[in-house]
């Protein structure tokens, strides 16, 4: 649905409020194109409008010229994506639009990525080199989680304390208890959940959880279910976030966690966050496909779960995993205590974007039909400017004297962008 046209115009804002009227205005940015006084605007609401039932006849709408930039009124009546169409003579050029209710208006989407290794376990880049990564790829948040873990995430955090970055980096880590065959991510919280391993109270306590628990499922593992409680429970403690990660992940001719524990995970629901889309390679994909058609299933028996996209990637520069998931987050603001309330509020969806393949934003309807608007229109604009800050912080983080100095004159572009592209 994008039009090329839309490389050569700056059209603020895209993202409007809905019902109300509000002011867009079109203008030329290269000399090879240009609006001429009588260019004609119809704006076609791609769902029709509350008051229709079959397909209307476009109305055009009243615009001026003023300085060779293109303004127009219109009243925005419901939630959708719009298509402006302005004709001039025998030319025609195509922008696109989102309304928003004000719910979600008032929220940001942020890109980020809440799994992801470095060579402090068994990636193959340091913290600070993935980090200024991430960056480069469009995030705008993100945490180390090396397997059993916690360090690194702060490593990545500390060597860019004194930079001025828009990126922000929390705490982190993947969460491996003993006898337990399920894989846990604390995403942003404030102590180490497997350096509680070793305490002698770890093994008595989720002794004391398996005890309580009653109705208990015949073929679950009881103590395996009280060990994840447990670990969420510490997580949540920590002010973080509990992923439960990859659960249909096909490794040694079965699933790594079995049928019956995933059931009871899924029904029980200890967990803040489910890894909707993980970090599978192309001859895995199946993997991610059981879990987005499991997470509907469970969505139709009423379950509210919480989702997220992640890479899980253990190299940024391998061609592999690095960029292809990750999650949006309509969030307030990117702050740790606004990002995971969104995501548990379930304000979030998990991105699938394979290399040659179009990106699919995965979750409830709602968000994942403007998700694919934000793909389209407005993040290929986030990520450009985003590019230059991760190359930067690579730069920085090798030493080079001159790469604070250059990324705070970049610092606050990505905010700016969102402002002059959401109406304010």
């Amino acid at each position: 649905m994008a039009h090329p046209n839309d490389k050569y115009f700056d059209v603020h804002p895209l993202i409007v409020p809905s019902g109300k009227k509000s002011t867009i205005t079109i203008k030329p940015l290269f000399d090879h194109v240009s609006l001429e006084a009588n260019s004609e605007v119809t704006v076609l609401p791609a769902e029709g409008m509350l008051h229709e039932t079959f397909k209307p006849k476009p109305t055009p709408t009243p615009s001026n010229l003023k300085d060779g930039e293109l303004v127009f009124e219109y009243g925005f009546e419901k939630e959708q994506e719009y298509t402006v169409l302005v004709r001039d003579g025998q030319k025609q050029h195509e922008f696109h639009l989102y309304a928003l209710d004000r719910e979600l208006f008032e929220r940001k989407p942020y890109k980020g990525d809440l799994h992801i290794h470095t060579c402090r376990s068994d990636g193959k880049e340091s913290p600070s080199y993935v980090a200024a990564a991430g960056r480069r790829i469009g995030y705008d948040f993100m945490a180390i989680t090396d397997h059993h873990r916690y360090e690194p995430s702060l490593e990545a955090i500390k060597a860019y304390e004194d930079a001025p970055i828009d990126l922000l980096l929390y705490p982190g880590e993947e969460v491996h208890p003993p006898e337990n065959p399920v894989h846990m991510v604390n995403f942003g919280g404030s102590f180490s959940v497997n350096a509680l391993f070793e305490l002698p109270k770890y093994r008595e306590e989720v002794q004391s959880i398996a005890t309580s628990l009653v109705d208990f499922p015949e073929g679950a593992d009881r103590y395996a279910y009280a060990s994840c409680a447990w670990c969420f429970d510490k997580i949540r403690a920590g002010g973080g976030l509990g992923l439960f990660c990859h659960p249909y992940w096909y490794a040694g001719y079965r699933y790594d966690v079995p049928e019956a524990l995933t059931t009871l995970l899924l029904e029980w629901q200890p967990f803040d966050a489910l890894e909707l889309i993980g970090g599978y390679h192309r001859h895995e994909v199946e993997s991610n496909m059981l879990q987005v058609a499991r997470y509907h299933d469970e969505r139709a028996k009423g379950k509210n779960i919480p989702i997220v996209g992640v890479t899980d990637g253990h190299g940024c520069e391998t061609g592999e995993l690095f960029g292809w998931y990750y999650t949006v987050a309509f969030s307030p603001s990117l702050e740790l205590r606004d990002l995971i309330s969104s995501i548990k509020d379930l304000y979030s969806v998990a991105v699938e974007a394979l290399p040659g393949s179009a990106p699919r934003a995965h979750g409830p309807f709602r968000l994942a039909k403007y998700a694919q608007f934000l793909l389209r229109e407005v993040f290929p604009l986030h990520d450009e400017l985003c590019r230059e800050e991760g190359r930067l912080m690579l730069a920085h983080a090798s030493g080079d004297p001159n790469a604070t100095n250059m990324l705070s004159q970049l610092k606050g572009r990505t905010a700016r962008l969102y402002d002059r592209l959401w109406q304010l």
